[in-house]
């Protein structure tokens, strides 16, 4: 199952589908502090990857595919990955197990919503119907029906990921310096 294209470059609140990114900038020189060849801060690091859940679902993966790249300390991955990540060499294999809290959170009850049964069309009326929505904001969202019920709809807004423990097998495929910030 493949519920998150690029599962690995969001991290995402529970509440309402709100997605951050961090654009801060590594320090310019970092990464020449680590060992050559090692992931550091501000290192472009490409990864081939599969995610599993605790219970051996395969959520996402990209071995066969093109390789995921990333930015080391730029938050682009889930903070429990990246941490582990620091300081692999080029060709390595980890498993890294993620706790919720160091990748998308606990479940947040706040971030389930009832609505009117006539706002949700009919065909997705019922329990694990995914929905396409836009935030005041303009932000897409997907919220999962959760519940019908005579009146009402419940919606979960909380990441697909939310309160799960995430396992990666990942291996290092190659490490580059990153692009500097220019003064």
């Amino acid at each position: 199952m493949n519920c998150c294209p690029r599962l690995l470059r969001s991290v995402c609140t529970m509440a309402f589908g709100v997605v951050l990114s961090s654009g801060t900038p590594a320090l310019a020189g970092s990464a020449a502090n680590q060992a050559p060849g090692k992931v550091a801060d501000g290192m472009q690091v490409s990864l081939e990857y599969t995610l599993t859940l605790e219970d051996k679902t395969v959520m996402d993966s990209n071995v066969g595919h093109e390789p995921m790249t990333y930015r080391q300390g730029a938050h682009e991955i889930v903070p429990g990955l990246e941490k582990a990540l620091e300081g692999a060499s080029k060709g390595e294999k980890k498993r890294v197990v993620v706790k919720p809290e160091d990748a998308y959170g606990a479940v947040d009850p706040k971030a389930f919503q009832e609505v009117k049964k006539d706002m949700i069309p009919e065909k997705a009326r019922k329990v694990g119907a995914q929905l396409e929505a836009k935030s005041p904001g303009g932000e897409s969202m997907y919220p999962v029906v959760k519940e019908v019920k005579d009146q009402t709809v419940v919606l979960d807004f909380n990441h697909p990921l939310a309160g799960k423990t995430l396992i990666f097998d990942v291996t290092v495929l190659d490490i580059l310096p990153g692009e500097q910030k220019k003064r």
